[in-house]
Formats: C-alpha cells, sequence, structure tokens
C-alpha cells in the first residue's frame, strides 16, 4: 500500500494559523515537553498517540470540515510519524517541519512547563 503524502508547513505558516486559533499537539516526550513547547501546544507522547486519537480530532464545525490539527515534535521525524497514522484514522493532519527546534531557531515564543501555556 503506499505511504499517503501529509502536508508540511513551516514554523511560520504555524505560527500564523496559531494567531487564528488552529490546534497544534507535540508528541514528544514529557521531558522534552516541559523544557520548552509552542504556547498552546497540547502534549501527547507518540508511544501514546494511538491510545489518544481523540485528542486529535477536532469538534466538527458547523460550516464544514474538521479544522486542522497540526502535529509537533523536536525536529519534524516523530510528528511525520504521528501525522501518518493519524491520516490514517480520518484525522485532518499537518506536520510542522523542522519542529520545535525551527521553532525556537525562527525566534518563536516557548512556554515551560506542563501545561500548553
Amino acid at each position: 500500500m503506499p505511504r499517503m503524502s501529509i502536508q508540511e508547513v513551516s514554523v511560520d505558516t504555524l505560527a500564523a494559523a496559531l494567531q487564528a486559533g488552529a490546534r497544534v499537539i507535540d508528541v514528544r516526550e514529557t521531558d522534552e515537553y516541559v523544557s520548552g513547547h509552542v504556547p498552546g501546544a497540547v502534549h501527547v507522547a507518540l508511544g501514546t498517540v494511538p491510545d489518544h486519537v481523540d485528542v486529535f480530532r477536532s469538534p466538527e464545525s458547523p460550516d464544514g470540515p474538521d479544522q486542522v490539527t497540526y502535529v509537533i515534535c523536536k525536529a519534524g521525524g516523530r510528528s511525520m510519524r504521528a501525522a501518518e497514522f493519524l491520516v490514517e484514522q480520518g484525522v485532518v493532519t499537518v506536520n510542522v517541519a523542522g519542529g520545535t527546534m525551527a521553532w525556537i531557531q525562527g525566534g518563536h515564543p516557548v512556554v515551560t512547563g506542563d501545561q500548553p501555556s
């Protein structure tokens, strides 16, 4: 079966999407998430993604299909694996290229601790 192509966006595109109310989920390990993450990012460690697919699904909006869920990790590899799995589950998912490292290098704000913001 051919691999599905996953849409990828830059951290600058993610920043603009977040200002418009987008959802982002961080699939790194807990210690990585706590040490610094994108403001508003919900934490679901990669190994637990299959048990938390519903967290990635957005509520159905009255005027259209599910909202896109952005998935981020440290550099883009783990979030790509999560996105591939989630697309197979019917979740509208976009991978953030470069991950949290690119987010920080781009000068975007970071939140520490175990809460999204």
